[in-house]
């Protein structure tokens, strides 16, 4: 399954063609005495495998590669497989954990058809080894009880404020709207530009905080807000937009911004390539518990296919993911490298 969904196959049928097509490689690993089996074989397997404990060997699989997380940034948000649903059941949403720097997977959650991501995320958190680590989270889990949970897993939390926190993201914005004369402010400004845009990105952040946490005592070791604003301009339009966060790092703006912007990549890195690459939200395996069970062989398959990536010295074209996908389906040497692949 997992060399079929690095070789690009789609559905059941799709990967027992794959298989039965590439049979003597496959027994250049394992005997395979009977064959192949067949689609419905797979099908009905992996809608009857229990998605926990498979999940739970995903984290240790990924634990095995023993990542120094140490101030690194492990980003963490949800995204809809649009198209799992069956009948009145709603598609599946998983909230997953990903380290943005390294490339690198570590965990996901489903989200229950009567809860929400507030709810997943802290189970989420309870599987991970976040020691040294920053974690994100857009606003939806901007709670004081992640908070606290990130913490107590001996980690930094760095928080977007929105208006489901609206007496906090309020006193924040007042903060920097009329900073008060005796609060030292940071201020770190970064230029970026490319593709027929222009953006300043200004990141202002301040520890001195003792008023706000007295008004919220239930924030656990708050020790800075930043505020950051982005002018863009795109073809003559200018825009301006300012975002507020809360952190249990200190006021070091370059690392904030840092933090903010390594977020963001979650949905390019994560989201978007399992989207375009992976087709995931095309995809109609959705009946029990595979569409559970086959997103975790996307992000095992997108792990080994981020690495071999990054790690990447021929003087071929640039390797994307969807380019090394058709590779590995077509030359198994190449297979063999993804499926070898070392953290």
């Amino acid at each position: 399954m997992l060399s079929a969904i690095i070789a690009g196959c789609d559905g059941w049928e799709d990967i027992e063609f794959f298989a039965k097509a590439r049979l003597d490689f496959f027994r250049t690993h394992l005997p395979f005495k009977n064959g192949i089996p067949s689609d419905d074989t797979l099908r009905r397997f992996f809608r009857y495998l229990d998605p926990k404990i498979f999940e739970a060997c995903f984290v240790e699989w990924v634990k095995s590669f023993q990542i120094n997380f140490q101030s690194k940034v492990i980003a963490i948000d949800g995204k809809t497989e649009r198209r799992s649903f069956d009948g009145d059941s709603a598609p599946l949403h998983l909230v997953s954990a990903y380290a943005s720097e390294v490339g690198l997977v570590l965990g996901q959650e489903k989200v229950s058809e009567k809860s929400n991501e507030i709810t997943a995320i802290p189970k989420l958190l309870d599987i991970l080894d976040l020691e040294g680590a920053i974690v994100t989270i857009d606003a939806m889990g901007c709670q004081y009880s992640i908070a606290e949970k990130i913490i107590e897993k001996k980690a930094d939390y760095l928080l977007a404020l929105k208006g489901n926190q609206s007496s906090l993201h309020d006193d924040v914005k007042l903060a920097f709207e009329h900073p008060v004369k005796t609060s030292n402010y940071e201020v770190f400004e970064e230029v970026d530009k490319g593709h027929g845009r222009f953006e300043i990105r200004t990141c202002k952040a301040t520890s001195d905080i003792d008023w706000l946490r007295n008004s919220h005592p239930q924030w656990k070791m708050l020790n800075s807000i930043a505020e950051i604003e982005s002018k863009r301009k795109i073809k003559g339009v200018t825009t301006c937009e300012k975002r507020y966060y809360i952190s249990s790092l200190r006021a070091v703006p370059t690392m904030i911004l840092s933090g903010v912007r390594q977020h963001w990549g979650i949905e390019n890195s994560l989201h978007w390539v399992l989207d375009v690459s992976f087709g995931s939200d095309q995809s109609r395996i959705r009946k029990g518990n595979a569409p559970q069970n086959i997103a975790i062989i996307r992000k095992c398959a997108l792990n080994l296919l981020q690495q071999v990536k990054k790690n990447w010295t021929s003087t071929s074209p640039r390797l994307s993911i969807r380019r090394a996908r058709k590779a590995a389906g077509w030359d198994s040497n190449f297979m063999n490298i993804v499926l070898s692949t070392k953290f």
